[in-house]
Order: C-alpha cells, then structure tokens, then sequence
C-alpha cells in the first residue's frame, strides 16, 4: 500500500511538471487549428510556425520538460493511434493492382531518396526521412520514421525542415494534381488512384480528391490510407538501421533499441482491432481526432525546440531533393497506371 501511495504520488509530481509545457503545446495546436480551418493551409504548417515563434518557452523554465515530453511521447501515441483508420478490408476491396502501386512506388521512392542524399553529401538516414515523407503520408511518416531514427544531434532540424517542405509542396499538389489529371483525360477512378497515390498528406488527398468527384475521393482516400499502412514495414526498417547503428558504435554488449518501437506495435495492432469490424465507428473517430490533436502538439513542441537560424541553413540542395522525390514520385505513379491498363 506504501509502494502504491509513492508511485501514486511521484505520478502526480511527473504530471505537475509536465503540465505547463504540455498545456503550452495544446494551445499551439489549438490555434494553428483555427488558422487552418479558416485559411486552408497545412494545420502542421501553421503549428510549425507558431511553435518557432515561442521558441523561447523551450529554453528554460517551466514549460521546457512538457514542450520536450510532447515531442516525444505524444508523438508516438499520436503515430499509434493511426492505425484506427485503416482496416484490411479497405486495403483487399481495392484489388492487387493500386496495392502493387503503393508498394512499388514506397520502394522505389524511398530507395532513390536514399542514393540521391547520400550523392548530394547527405547521410542516406535524410534519404529515409523525405522519401518516407514523401511515399507515404507526409507530414505524420516524418514524425513516425523522425521517432524511429537513431539520435543525431542535426535529427529535430532535419524532421523540422522535412515537415515544412512535405507539407509545402503537399498544398501545392492538392491544387495542382487534380488540374493535371483532367488534361490527361483521366477517368474518375483513375484519378482518385493518382491523387491518392502521390499527394503527401491526408488532409489534401481528401480536399482534391473530392473536389473532382465523389468516386475520385473515395478511391483516393483508400488508396492514400494504403499508403499510410506502408508506414509500418519503414519504420521496421528505421528501427533496424538504429539499431544496427547501436550496435556498431556500442558493440555487442551496447544498449539497442528494440528491433520493433512499442509504438509500431501498438499502431499494428490497432490495425489488426480495426479490421474485426467490432471497433464503433464513433471509437474510430474519437481516436483518429486525439491522433490528429497529438501529432499537431508534436510538431508545435519541434517547432518550439528548434533555432529559426538551423531552419535558414538547411541549403538549396535539400529542397532540390524534395522536389525531385515529389515528381518522381508523381511520373513513376502515372507511367504505372498506363503500364497497367
């Protein structure tokens, strides 16, 4: 009963002292919510931007534990939780063909990210980071692989950089794409493939897809949410780069990080819940709105923990590779899909 009491009580001064940074991150994603809703632009965009602009909280003082336990822990819940939105059942109704797609082009995409950074003078752990961003769902697989990766002291201003990058040049698409697929006669379905298939986030997927046509947003949205389940054979990959690394550098004996994060377990198996049909669709969305408010604190606390000057000094030659990564991926989708038919 002593021991219960402790725990109980050292509990509560953890919670104290997390609170105030916390709280802090809430109201940036509270705001960066509004603005989005309001303007249109990337809610992680606008987190971004004003977790930056309070950069001073992080440094010191009572927010500075809270700010650094949402970028991490939060983070994680937030990447789990996004195995709620999708059910295997969504993935087989699509048929083999845009399932080929999605893995060829998450293969393909992020193995060329991985040579190019590395001939760029990048570690190819950069490669990963924006061709999983890239491939996948933008903004949240930069987070996701970001939580997996090894430690490196340039890691928060590569994620930071990723981000802003994914979710400018995922705005852009959204606008772009569904112009481009009506001047190549694209059928409704076959649009939807595309737009799911090679838009960055979520977010645009749904706003262009179903800015063509119903049938074009819904097939986008299961093909985009195929994606998003790619999420968990990368991050597989990530953690065995990090812990290979580990063991490189701290021998046989040095302390390695699980071959799979708790994280990616749990995202598994919520996937693996979902698919029973048994979850309430009022779960599904209650868990999928704590994902989205989770990953946006996440990204505002990176924002708050990160110098505008490291951002400034990222150079011209990364967003040459995140451009390049986007319309390859946006080619590689299109010359497939007649390849296929």
């Amino acid at each position: 009963m002593a021991a219960f009491s402790i725990g109980r009580v050292a509990g509560l001064d953890r919670a104290r002292v997390l609170l105030p940074g916390v709280l802090a991150c809430g109201v940036v994603a509270a705001a960066a919510t509004f603005l989005s809703q309001h303007y249109g632009a990337p809610v992680m965009l606008f987190a971004l931007l004003l977790g930056m602009a309070m950069n001073f909280l992080s440094a010191e003082g009572p927010c500075a534990p809270g700010i650094a336990f949402s970028g991490r822990t939060l983070l994680r819940i937030g990447v789990a939780l996004l195995g709620l939105r999708i059910t295997a059942a969504q993935v087989v109704a699509l048929g083999w063909e845009p399932f080929l797609l999605v893995v060829m082009s998450v293969v393909l995409t992020i193995g060329l990210a991985m040579a190019v950074a590395r001939a760029m003078g990048f570690q190819s752990l950069f490669g990963l980071l924006t061709g999983g961003a890239t491939a996948i769902c933008g903004a949240s697989a930069a987070l996701a692989l970001a939580a997996a990766l090894p430690a490196h002291h340039q890691k928060e201003r590569a994620t930071l950089f990723t981000v802003i990058g994914v979710s400018a040049l995922s705005t852009l698409a959204m606008i772009a794409y569904p112009m481009l697929a009506r001047w190549l006669g694209l059928s409704d379905h076959a649009a939807g493939v595309f737009l799911g298939a090679t838009i960055h986030d979520v977010a645009q997927v749904v706003g262009a897809g179903y800015g063509m046509s119903r049938e074009a947003g819904d097939v986008a949205t299961l093909v985009k949410l195929m994606r998003v389940a790619m999420l968990l054979p990368v991050i597989v990959l990530a953690a065995g780069i990090a812990r290979a690394r580990t063991r490189a550098e701290g021998g046989e004996h040095g302390a390695r990080p699980p071959l799979l994060p708790g994280f990616a377990v749990a995202f598994a198996l919520l996937v693996a819940i979902n698919s029973t049909g048994l979850v309430p669709a009022t779960v599904q969305s209650i868990g999928s709105d704590v994902s989205r408010w989770m990953l946006v604190a996440a990204i505002a606390a990176i924002g708050m923990k990160t110098q505008l000057k490291d951002v400034a000094g990222v150079g011209f030659k990364p967003i040459v590779l995140m451009v390049g990564e986007t319309l390859f991926l946006a080619a590689l989708v299109l010359a497939s899909q007649r390849w296929m038919h």
